[in-house]
């Protein structure tokens, strides 16, 4: 890993930037490496990824998995794979327990440096409305109006970038009603994974 990616790591790793803004002390999750050629860029930590410190440890990260094709060994090798989400700490949850947007001020601060240090990433998940947005708003590649209609022309962001809704359960209700996604864009997204795996 190069030294200043190592150097932004640590920085990142111990700020506490937003620690008067959420309910608990600042831990910000992430694994990145100079070699990783896969990037997952989501939302924010949950409530356990919060306690393990580990991202994607629920759930969704099994969903996540499934549909990347990968196990966990593979997931979690940070040579690999760089899981860098919009806001590094779980931001808490919501009136109806829903978790809160990621804090603005993280991504403010940190990605833009940190992307300049992930210049090689070959593929780039980008997991739900809030990364989409940030990846995706240039002048000759935006998002769509709905996460649904940019997911839909995930074909619009190749070969790089593959939009992609939460894994998380309370989208199930949204893979019933777009059947295409598994149907059509899971088996590019796992035959891209693969081509990435290989290269790198």
């Amino acid at each position: 890993m190069g030294n200043d990616l190592t150097a932004l790591l640590s920085d990142i790793r111990s700020c506490t930037l937003c620690a008067d803004d959420m309910p608990h002390d600042p831990r910000p999750v992430l694994q990145a490496s100079a070699s990783a050629r896969i990037g997952i860029f989501g939302q924010a930590p949950g409530a356990r990824v919060h306690a393990s410190g580990r991202p994607f440890t629920d759930p969704s990260g099994d969903r996540l998995r499934e549909w990347m094709g990968i196990e966990a060994d593979v997931f979690y090798d940070e040579t690999r794979i760089a899981i860098v989400p919009m806001g590094f700490c779980f931001p808490g949850n919501d009136a109806k327990g829903g978790d809160l947007p990621p804090l603005k001020q993280c991504a403010q601060t940190w990605r833009a440096r940190l992307m300049e240090e992930l210049d090689q990433l070959e593929l780039i998940l980008l997991v739900g409305a809030y990364a989409q947005k940030w990846h995706l708003d240039k002048p000759d590649n935006k998002p769509k109006k709905t996460l649904t209609q940019t997911v839909e022309h995930w074909r619009d962001y190749g070969p790089k970038f593959i939009p992609t809704p939460h894994p998380s359960w309370r989208n199930n209700v949204w893979l019933k009603k777009n059947p295409w996604f598994e149907r059509e864009t899971l088996p590019e997204l796992k035959r891209r994974v693969r081509a990435a795996l290989k290269a790198g």
